[in-house]
């Protein structure tokens, strides 16, 4: 076997399209765009790379077969808000071989001695590639795909990394919520009553006509609402705008809510049809044949991912994210969604998980991040 790193488009090719072989025959997996892939491992379009560094490896057998593959990757921006020398393994697949333990820790201990190389003290992931993107390994509901951006991988992965002398970091939650549990819970009049004690609350969804002055309130919430938070690192406004106009063609602007409380912005929520009910569909393309498959499977997802919510410091605890919970269940429902993911939630995020279970959420997929002193 032998370890080798991508330094050519032919070798990322080969690195992106490896998880092809890994989920062959996995009828859960979910393929992401090949476009998209490249796009994020772009230095000069994705603008994370502006503060971060990557070096991506992957082994060979003796025929020149893919066995596994991994990234180090360094969040020089990461580094600076929680000094702290933490760098990431990001991008981690290995096929199901019987020498897969020993396969895993060459690519593994690959990426330990660059980060090493470069001062860090400590591993942590798996990423894709930062804390901002998709984050830990699903070890709670292999037999459900995925929904939109929220990884997914082989039970075996876990132990792997543990082998391999990785312990838990945190766990990452994600709820589900049905028609059936908004009724259960009756939470009409919980919704009443706090808008009675907050008089001043004004919920609203995006007005994409004046899309700039949104970016501000957005980047403004987001960066003051999740700055304790475990794992947290603040976007640069280049990141937030570019990752928004990505996503714009994909949102529905009454899924993007602001809160506001006496003019002043207070919290958000975006949530955004799962699309992955139709990218299960393209297998990874996107070309004459897929676009129309798109246009025609975009109009019967069945399904919602909650995928950003905060409240500034401030304003928490009364129940300003109950309401917005409620208002993007209510418009999914009259939509004609069946139900909606809330995702990820940090384990002893108490104020997230309350808000969460008081709608009728149930926990229904966990995720691990995993973490190695290197120093």
């Amino acid at each position: 076997m032998k370890i080798k790193h991508v330094n050519n488009k032919k070798d990322l090719i080969r690195f992106i399209k490896f998880q092809w072989e890994v989920y062959k025959g996995n009828p859960y997996w979910v393929p992401q765009l090949i476009s998209d892939l490249k796009l994020l491992f772009d230095e000069k379009k994705n603008y994370f790379w502006e503060h971060a560094e990557k070096k991506l490896f992957f082994i060979e057998d003796e025929n020149g077969k893919i066995l596994a593959r991994a990234a180090g990757v360094i969040d020089y921006n990461f580094i600076k808000f929680h000094n702290e020398q933490v760098g990431f393994f990001a991008f981690f697949e290995c096929l199901n071989l019987k020498n897969a333990k020993e396969v895993s820790s060459m690519i593994l201990s690959a990426v330990e001695g660059w980060l090493k190389e470069k001062g860090m003290k400590k591993i942590l992931g798996p990423t894709a590639p930062s804390t901002n993107d998709e984050m830990g390994l699903l070890y709670e509901g292999y037999d459900l795909e995925p929904v939109l951006m929220m990884p997914y991988n082989p039970h075996y992965y876990h132990e792997l990394l543990i082998s391999y002398g990785f312990k838990k970091a945190k766990d990452l939650y994600a709820y589900k919520i049905t028609r059936e549990s908004l009724e259960r819970q009756r939470v009409e009049k919980l919704i009443d009553m706090i808008k009675k004690k907050n008089p001043g609350l004004v919920v609203r969804p995006v007005n994409l006509k004046n899309f700039k002055q949104e970016i501000a309130y957005a980047v403004e919430i987001y960066n003051a609402a999740w700055e304790k938070n475990w794992g947290f690192v603040p976007w640069t406004e280049k990141e937030f705008v570019s990752q928004a106009l990505r996503l714009k063609p994909l949102l529905k602007p009454e899924f993007v809510l602001f809160a506001f409380v006496e003019n002043n912005p207070v919290g958000m929520m975006i949530s955004v049809p799962n699309y992955n009910e139709v990218l299960k569909k393209l297998n990874g393309r996107l070309g004459p044949i897929e676009i129309l498959k798109f246009l025609y499977y975009k109009n019967k997802i069945k399904s919602l991912r909650i995928m950003v919510m905060g409240v500034k410091k401030e304003y928490r605890n009364r129940g300003i994210e109950g309401v917005m919970y409620y208002h993007t269940m209510l418009e999914g429902l009259k939509q004609g969604y069946e139900w909606a993911e809330i995702s990820w939630v940090l384990e002893d995020n108490v104020m997230m998980n309350r808000a969460a279970e008081s709608l009728g959420g149930v926990i229904y997929k966990k995720y691990r991040v995993y973490e190695k002193d290197i120093s």
